[in-house]
């Protein structure tokens, strides 16, 4: 069975996936998986774009998001005549053909993967170029214009002990989806020491980050410039400790909270002991 691998830590928002997809898909008849994608309204992957954090503490994350070629997948439950099949490499396809007028296949997906189009009348979605691998291509054209090796394809035995950290994409949806993601954005608190009756930063001082519910810890030291992260953490209640040589330490556990944002929790203040 194949699989997309997808590790979103690598992808640097380039969208060269999104582009040599919609070359390879518009204006291109690759029947009997594919009539041609419009030039607009449709993306089959897009790179989803989400700023995090606040300033100065912001980050960006790119998560590529594509058909999920589910296992139960509700598009395949919702078609007709078979209008919608699994090969057997697990890659699911609509048949442009028989899928004519079933509107509900485009309706049924809750990944919002599946597009309707209207000229054509049919629904429409990656097919993870079955048509080129058929044609003895190894990989998809998105995976082959993948740069940093964010997109991998492949069969799952190749990615034997990877997956064990890997993630789906909404489990609760119960489809069973085929495509893995490793590091998925998960929460992260920044901040900076300083002191600030000398108006200097604090390098190197000890970070101290506990999870109030668990009482698990992280450990982490300022940098040269005082600052310091604490990245994919769960999203809880903190304390932060800090201690530094020559300062009194000092914990802090007010309004440090991820479990509706990531978080910037500003300049944390020492004093001499």
């Amino acid at each position: 069975m194949k699989t997309f691998v997808i590790d979103v830590a690598k992808c640097v928002g380039c969208r060269s996936c999104q582009l040599v997809c919609k070359d390879e898909h518009c204006d291109n008849d690759w029947m009997p998986y594919a009539a041609p994608q419009p030039d607009v309204g449709q993306q089959w992957l897009n790179v989803e774009e989400k700023e995090r954090g606040q300033v100065p503490k912001v980050t960006v994350a790119y998560t590529p998001i594509m058909c999920q070629h589910c296992e139960n997948a509700p598009c395949m439950a919702a078609a007709k005549d078979g209008a919608v099949y699994r090969r057997d490499d697990g890659l699911v396809v609509i048949d442009p053909v028989k899928a004519k007028g079933q509107k509900a296949i485009a309706e049924a997906c809750p990944y919002h993967k599946v597009f309707w189009n209207e000229e054509l009348d049919i629904p429409q979605k990656c097919t993870g170029c079955a048509h080129l691998l058929d044609d003895g291509w190894a990989v998809p054209r998105c995976v082959e214009a993948c740069a940093h090796d964010a997109l991998r394809f492949g069969d799952i035995e190749d990615f034997a002990g990877e997956l064990d950290a890997a993630e789906k994409l909404h489990p609760e949806f119960g489809t069973g989806p085929s495509v893995y993601y490793l590091n998925l954005p998960k929460r992260f608190i920044g901040g900076e020491i300083a002191d600030l009756e000398e108006e200097e930063v604090i390098i190197g001082a000890k970070v101290v980050l506990t999870d109030l519910a668990t009482g698990q810890t992280r450990e982490t030291e300022s940098d040269d410039f005082g600052d310091f992260w604490f990245r994919q953490i769960e999203p809880a209640d903190y304390s932060i400790t800090v201690e530094a040589e020559g300062y009194l330490p000092r914990t802090v556990s007010d309004f440090i909270s991820t479990v509706e944002k990531d978080l910037n929790v500003g300049t944390i203040a020492l004093y001499r002991a």
